[in-house]
């Protein structure tokens, strides 16, 4: 039986953690940053997880 190949776009852009936990980066963190809040653009820069009914759709793309 073939290997089965991770989605490349998926895996850009989730992690998985140690324990099985998948994170995602927040969304407002990319461009036009000079006119947001400093306080705001520091807490974009935390990972997010995502939500169990999410989670469970990342997985399979993940492999």
């Amino acid at each position: 039986m073939p290997k089965n190949k991770s989605h490349s776009g998926a895996s850009k852009r989730f992690r998985v953690t140690g324990t099985g936990k998948i994170m995602r980066r927040r969304t407002n963190k990319n461009h036009l940053l000079e006119h947001k809040p400093s306080k705001r653009t520091r807490r974009l820069s935390a990972d997010a997880q995502l939500p169990p009914a999410d989670a469970r759709k990342i997985k399979k793309l993940l492999g």
